[in-house]
């Protein structure tokens, strides 16, 4: 298997080398403690050995049950919000055809996704597009009381069960969620749906490789054997008993955790390849949720390139000299376009004929490197040997533990979310939701 690679040469003007160096025994200590639990959070410290530690029978199940929803269904809805979505469209659109869900002779379902918002006319709109399909529910919540994918499974349950009928019903909904507890536990087992276990121990932003992530990119018709035998290299790539110099997890936190010392108080992270969209929403939120307390962390932010170089270049390239760019590279395109003669040439771009595409790609994107870096924006490159399976688990662990390591360098619990019941709160007080009724009035008041 081919190695994700680093490269940091970028940031020797603004930390240098030795700086970096100083702080290996630190952040070893800090990935010890996700291995022996010694530091706050130890109870969410499941996804550190996880990939290891799925079985033959854990990854046939969950086969067994995609084919089963590939068979029946047309579309799959994957119903669920924030890490119990995002880990799973992020490995799906990195690697599906961009137009695949166009195409009329797919071997793979169209898969849709609902419970991450509560838009009136999205869910509208998806009810219609789903009449005349045959479609299926995986339905992902610990608890199964959480507004946006109950709300959404709510509605698409009726739907589903005034087309097809309570029986059929049942062997198109899966429901993954807690093993014992839980209004959803209580319905699948009312109903005899299909379940997956989320792990206590395993928080939805580390979920990804658990059946909450690993069954939706199953049915999806992607391979979760390679996916998985990816992040298991890089988690013994990344081991406690790994030097740090060679430990590229905890190298790439310590260097954001010196330049956020040095003010660099925004990371951005680049790619250049338009599939790896929501796998920046997926790395935003693991991030987000795990530094973002107690008035700290690094703020993530993310770009489309060279797309959003006619939107956000100016700002990156002269703006406050806040931030730092992380760029997700790929070396090997999957396919191949060349860029044809043109006998007029009214565009100039004959200078480019013979050439593939990538590397007009990969110019740009060494070219941008080199301008931010001199307009003073410190600039990290993680090369994926291609956009497969396996680099793909090897970019999803590399950050799960480099995300670990960071926070414990930062000083905070990587693992808990305080702050994301806030809206919560003053939303059901709103709604009148019963039990909020001091809530509702002090809201009121303030109104």
């Amino acid at each position: 298997m081919e190695k994700l690679k680093m490269n940091i040469q970028h940031v020797y003007k603004f930390v240098t080398e030795d700086e970096i160096l100083k702080q290996g025994t630190n952040a070893l200590a800090c990935n010890r403690a996700l291995h022996d639990g010694s530091r706050p959070g130890n109870d969410f410290l499941g996804w550190v050995n996880l990939p290891s530690s799925i079985t033959e029978d854990a990854i046939k199940e969950i086969e067994d049950a995609a084919v089963n929803l590939r068979t029946r269904c047309d579309v799959v809805v994957i119903v669920g919000i924030g890490g119990s979505y995002l880990g799973a469209r992020a490995v799906i659109d990195s690697l599906s055809n961009a137009f695949d869900w166009l195409q009329q002779d797919r071997k793979s379902p169209v898969i849709m996704y609902a419970g991450n918002n509560i838009s009136e006319d999205y869910l509208f709109e998806l009810k219609e597009y789903l009449k005349n399909k045959s479609f299926g529910i995986i339905n992902i919540s610990k608890s199964g009381t959480t507004t946006e994918p109950a709300l959404a499974f709510r509605i698409l349950k009726e739907l589903l069960e005034e087309k097809v009928g309570k029986g059929e019903a049942r062997q198109r909904i899966v429901a993954i969620t807690d093993a014992t507890k839980g209004a959803l536990r209580m319905l699948a087992s009312k109903e005899g749906y299909k379940t997956f276990v989320i792990p206590d121990d395993v928080g939805g932003r580390y979920s990804v490789l658990t059946p909450v992530g690993l069954l939706p990119i199953a049915v999806a018709g992607i391979n979760i054997r390679k996916l998985v035998a990816g992040a298991v290299a890089m988690e013994k790539a990344t081991a406690d008993n790994i030097s740090f110099e060679y430990n590229l997890s905890a190298i790439y936190a310590v260097i954001r955790n010196e330049l956020y010392k040095r003010g660099k108080k925004i990371e951005i992270l680049v790619n250049y390849h338009p599939k790896l969209h929501y796998f920046a929403e997926w790395w935003k939120q693991l991030y987000g949720e795990s530094e973002g307390k107690d008035h700290k962390g690094i703020f993530p932010a993310a770009v489309d390139f060279t797309t959003d170089l006619h939107s956000m270049g100016q700002w990156i390239q002269e703006g406050e000299r806040t931030i730092f760019e992380t760029v997700i590279s790929i070396a090997q395109p999957d396919k191949k376009l060349e860029i044809p003669s043109d006998k007029e040439d009214l565009d100039g771009l004959n200078y480019l004929s013979g050439k593939r595409v990538d590397e007009v790609n990969k110019m740009a994107e060494l070219g941008t490197r080199i301008a931010h870096v001199d307009g003073g924006v410190p600039n990290l490159l993680i090369e994926i040997p291609r956009l497969d399976e396996e680099s793909i688990g090897q970019l999803i662990y590399f950050f799960e533990k480099a995300c670990g390591i960071s926070g414990y360098l930062l000083g905070v619990n990587p693992f808990n979310q305080p702050g994301v019941e806030a809206y919560k709160k003053n939303m059901f007080a709103l709604l009148e939701k019963p039990g909020y009724e001091q809530e509702t009035a002090a809201i009121k008041a303030k109104l």
